[in-house]
Formats: C-alpha cells, sequence, structure tokens
C-alpha cells in the first residue's frame, strides 16, 4: 500500500497576492503564538441591599446611586465612638456634593453598641447631633453577617476585603456603587487620606 501523503497548508502574506516562490514558512508562521493577555480583575462588587433604618423602614441602598458613600460600623461605647463629630463634620462638609455617611451599630466588638434603636438615635443625637442616615443594628461577623457585610467583606478586591476587625471600619462607595476603598478604625474621618479620597471620587462622573 503507497503512503498516504499529508498536506501542510502554507499561509499566503496578506498584502501578497502570490504564493512565495520557496517552500519555507515565513517569519510569521514560524513565531511562536503570542500570550493571551491577563484576565481583567473581578469588578467590585455593587451595593445593592435593602437595609432596615433604626426607626424600621425598608431602604434599598440601590436609591443612593449617584451618590458617594461611606459605609461605617458604629458603637455607642467604644474608644472610637468620638469619631462620631468627624463623621458627622464629614457628612456637612460634602453633602451639598452628593456625598453621605450611613452609620450601622454594630454590636459585634466588644458588646460596645448594646442599645435599642430608640437609645442609640437618642445618643447620637444628643451627644454628637449627628444628622446623617442611621440604620438598625447589623452584624458584621460570624455565620449571621448582613447581606451588606459579607458583600464588604467577601465580595470586594484584594486590599479591600476581609473580616472586620473592630467598630468603625469605614468603607468607600463610588457613585456607581462599587467599593473603592477601605479605612481601619483608627483613620479618623478627617484624616486627609480620607478626605482626598472622598474629595477624588466626587469630582469623577
Amino acid at each position: 500500500m503507497r503512503p498516504a501523503v499529508i498536506l501542510f497548508a502554507l499561509a499566503l502574506p496578506v498584502a501578497g497576492c502570490s504564493r512565495p516562490s520557496h517552500d519555507a514558512p515565513s517569519p510569521a508562521a514560524s513565531a511562536p503564538r503570542a500570550a493571551l493577555p491577563p484576565a481583567p480583575p473581578k469588578e467590585t462588587a455593587m451595593i445593592d441591599h435593602e437595609v432596615e433604618t433604626l426607626t424600621g423602614a425598608k431602604t434599598p441602598l440601590a436609591s443612593l446611586r449617584g451618590k458617594v458613600l461611606l459605609i461605617v460600623n458604629t458603637a455607642s461605647e467604644c474608644g472610637y465612638t468620638p469619631q462620631y463629630a468627624g463623621l458627622e463634620r464629614l457628612h456637612e462638609t460634602y453633602a451639598a456634593r452628593g456625598f453621605t455617611v450611613l452609620g450601622f451599630p454594630c454590636n459585634d466588638f466588644g458588646g460596645q453598641e448594646p442599645g435599642t434603636s430608640e437609645q442609640i438615635q437618642a445618643f447620637c443625637s444628643s451627644k454628637f447631633h449627628v444628622t446623617f442616615p442611621l440604620f438598625a443594628k447589623v452584624k458584621a461577623k460570624g455565620p449571621a453577617k448582613s447581606p451588606l457585610y459579607a458583600t464588604l467583606t467577601e465580595s470586594t478586591p484584594e486590599g479591600i476585603r476581609g473580616d472586620i476587625k473592630w467598630n468603625f471600619t469605614k468603607f468607600l462607595v463610588d457613585k456607581h456603587g462599587r467599593v473603592v476603598a477601605r479605612f481601619e478604625p483608627k483613620v479618623d474621618p478627617l484624616d486627609a487620606e480620607l478626605t482626598r479620597a472622598v474629595e477624588a471620587q466626587l469630582a469623577l462622573p
């Protein structure tokens, strides 16, 4: 039996009109294939959750899209509790430009938010004159973690995600609902790094 003849097709140059006069492959044909570009990083999770205010009203965070947000887990009996004053000042400074602080009282860290919704509201109003929105107490860690805090700590990029370690951890959210930065409890609300980040987001479309 005659052996089968295997034909190899030679690629023609794109700009050429005739077959090359020799059988050697062109440099382009013999060059190794370029590696595929790396996959883009996973997009930051969108903050699309329904939360409950201190008065029990249901509020979809999607209704705040278009604003820059600072989400903070707060407590009334913490060493960082005086940060309420800085948070209120930050809120007042930038509210007219489309910024708001969102406070989420949390009793997970040291049991430092034991009060009822009424007690929390009265404390924040009388002691720090808080006008930014406050929400019902949430779980920010453990198996009963709220969906919002699951997103903040599990579905955000490297450098932002990770368990919350203490009260007054701050997450900056852009106008499109994407988490773009995280500031640990020791970062004061009026710290230059934080205010620069807020201003940078407010300047973006």
